[in-house]
């Protein structure tokens, strides 16, 4: 399909599943209740979803305990687990048009990205790990020759994977393919704005041989079901990707309840910073509009707060200020259109109360700042520059998760390296520098849990990610490293000396 007329025809014969999936089944909520998703293209009804509460989260974790505990997953050999997860790969791969378009139809995602980046990164990630699965050792601590130390990983249990809207199937991915492949049975509770992937892949999961009751999807509210998971005395450990003022919720839950292991990724404020002898500044200023436009700015790693030099501070601004107009927002179903629609009417209205407030606070609006297309009934917003932003305006200081750019100007790699360092965040940073030097001192102060040099977001599934201060905790996502959320390490002691075996 190449055409919006064809991709629109195909939108309307997509038949999502809209009920609960536990133990291999299609159920409703225990309460009946159902909550609406909503196209944010055009503001109508997808469909009407199963709203789960802490009844429903009760159900689905005993019938993932039960699976745990059975050993209908756990005991298999880790060469057979990761044959499902290859073949639940090769099951999304098949049925990459029906997912790309239950991704754009639910969070608005340009359909010309949702098959090339969501569907891809989910398949490559299932992929990666199911052929890893056979591949990780465990260790002997080097003892003396009277004992011998094993130092084993077992799985956790339970895990509760509580997961964003921004790019469902991958960070599901990311959460779920090293949680299965470990062993653990799996509650997912996806984002109340984009459920309906996640409901799919748990059906072709079943397909590709892994057993009932070891992934459960829980559609519903942070407020109810999250909050249950997080509280159940049940679950073993939990995993978050979402806003930081939620990422500490689920540290009260752990604490209030079994002190269960919690892990998370939060908020960013990325520092973009560009000096004056960036290697190639055409490149770097174009890469901007990747950085905090694509995905309609709504990424945790968006490069939000760009710095510039100040030799190069007005070419700068000026160039992005004219780019901006390329990454202007249209219908995500048409593959010419390169961004969609913000999530949700309330992501929206924050998103413009803080365009808003940069006007307020003496930032120089550069270029959009509107909502547009409002006769679709969608929740689209121009692509928005500011340019001399200070510090600590509230477009600098707070994540937007929108397409709201800040430009600030700095005279020194000193001076860069505080106002990159000034934020509350430390998911990401970047910075563009023909400066060998520089570039490893700034990499090694910058308190990131990512830095890119002279490039933006460039990584794949066999490097870790996560952030620092409130932009992370508890491990990383991707890589082997994710393993080490998911398993616990046992030490076994064996005496071979007088007295032993």
């Amino acid at each position: 399909m190449t055409t919006l007329a064809e991709w629109t025809e195909a939108a309307a014969a997509v038949e999502p599943r809209n009920q609960m999936f536990i133990e291999g089944e299609w159920v409703d909520a225990v309460s009946g209740a159902t909550f609406e998703t909503i196209n944010p293209a055009t503001g109508t009804v997808i469909t009407s979803v199963a709203e789960g509460d802490a009844a429903d989260i009760d159900v689905a974790v005993r019938s993932a305990r039960a699976s745990f505990e059975d050993g209908r997953w756990a005991s298999l050999s880790p060469r057979d687990r990761g044959q499902a997860l290859i073949r639940l790969a090769g099951l999304i791969e098949s049925h990459g048009v029906e997912l790309q378009l239950l991704e754009t139809l639910d969070v608005g995602k340009p359909i010309r990205y949702s098959r090339r980046v969501d569907v891809a990164q989910a398949v490559h990630t299932y992929s990666w790990y199911g052929e890893a699965a056979d591949k990780l050792y465990d260790d002997i601590a080097p003892t003396g020759p009277n004992a011998l130390g094993l130092i084993t990983r077992e799985p956790i249990g339970v895990v509760g994977a509580v997961t964003p809207w921004n790019f469902p199937m991958m960070i599901n991915a990311w959460k779920l393919a090293p949680a299965l492949v470990a062993g653990n049975s799996v509650v997912l509770k996806p984002a109340e704005q984009s459920p309906l992937s996640a409901l799919r892949i748990a059906e072709l999961a079943i397909e590709a041989g892994i057993p009932p009751g070891v992934l459960n999807v829980v559609p519903g509210f942070g407020e109810t079901a999250g909050r249950a998971l997080g509280l159940h005395p049940d679950v073993d450990g939990i995993t978050f990707t979402g806003s930081t003022e939620v990422g500490k919720l689920f540290l009260q839950y752990a604490g209030q309840s079994n002190m269960k292991r919690v892990s998370a990724e939060t908020g960013g404020k990325t520092p973009n910073m560009i000096f004056a002898d960036a290697p190639d500044l055409d490149f770097a200023i174009g890469a901007v509009g990747f950085s905090i436009f694509w995905n309609t700015g709504e990424m945790c790693i968006a490069g939000s707060r760009l710095l510039a030099e100040r030799s190069v501070y007005d070419r700068v601004v000026e160039e992005v200020g004219a780019m901006s107009g390329g990454w202007a927002p249209g219908d995500p179903l048409d593959p010419a259109t390169k961004a969609g629609p913000i999530v949700d009417q309330s992501q929206l209205d924050r998103v413009c109360h803080y365009i808003d407030r940069g006007v307020d606070q003496g930032a120089r609006l550069v270029a959009g700042g509107n909502r547009t297309l409002t006769e679709t009934g969608g929740y689209f917003v121009e692509p928005t520059v500011f340019a001399d932003v200070s510090n600590d305006m509230d477009i600098a200081r707070d994540e937007i998760f929108g397409p709201v750019l800040s430009i600030i100007p700095f005279d020194s790699e000193e001076e860069a390296m505080a106002i990159a360092n000034e934020t509350r965040f430390g998911l990401s940073a970047a910075l563009w520098t023909s400066n060998l030097g520089r570039a490893h001192r700034m990499s090694a102060a910058l308190k990131a849990g990512t830095v890119w040099v002279n490039n933006f977001d460039t990584s794949d599934i066999t490097a870790p990610f996560g952030g620092y201060k409130e932009s992370g905790f508890g491990g990383k996502d991707k890589s082997l490293l994710a393993l080490d959320k998911y398993t616990n390490v046992k030490t076994t002691w064996i005496n071979l000396g007088r007295g032993g075996v």
